[in-house]
């Protein structure tokens, strides 16, 4: 595919006959309305639609990562409108339909909700608990017939899962 690396996913989608975009996936009302537009197209029977989100992961992969061992320090520089909450949030407040209080108000809502959903499922177990759990399951109910090169991951798994234990 010569010359591919040089346009972007959406543009390649043309190739195939497929519509595509490329939206900046910070901003949260371009991808409404990508979306929405390529809702209404599939609804009309004009076929599919390929979105290219593009968009910057602020923060690092996980909360023991630390994005400035290989990323530049001056990346984030290039992404000069921000992270997409606080890009909605200003958009509500100039247009009088959100502020600070409300936003303060929801966000506390919503760390206590995200906590007490951790609690539960921490019910369950955890890797420091219990980190020998069935990793054979997490093989189950996605395809009707697992593929062979699956099996083998799944028996490789549970082997070493097995060692583990002693």
């Amino acid at each position: 595919m010569a010359g591919a690396e040089l346009t972007t996913f959406a543009a390649r989608a043309v190739g195939y006959g497929i519509a595509g975009l490329r939206v900046d996936g910070n901003d949260a009302l371009a991808v409404y309305a990508a979306t929405q537009w390529a809702a209404d197209r599939a609804r009309s029977n004009l076929g599919p639609t390929l979105i290219e989100l593009f968009t910057y992961r602020v923060e690092g992969h996980s909360t023991s990562d630390d994005p400035s061992v290989y990323r530049p320090q001056n990346e984030a520089a290039s992404w000069p409108l921000g992270d997409p909450v606080e890009r909605l949030k200003q958009h509500l407040v100039g247009l009088g339909e959100w502020d600070e209080d409300r936003h303060q108000a929801q966000h506390a809502e919503l760390s206590e909700q995200v906590r007490a959903a951790q609690r539960e499922a921490e019910k369950l177990g955890t890797l420091q608990s219990d980190p020998f759990q069935d990793i054979g399951s997490m093989f189950e109910e996605v395809f009707d017939e697992l593929p062979w090169h699956l099996r083998e991951q799944q028996a490789q798994a549970l082997a070493e899962a097995e060692a583990k234990r002693g």
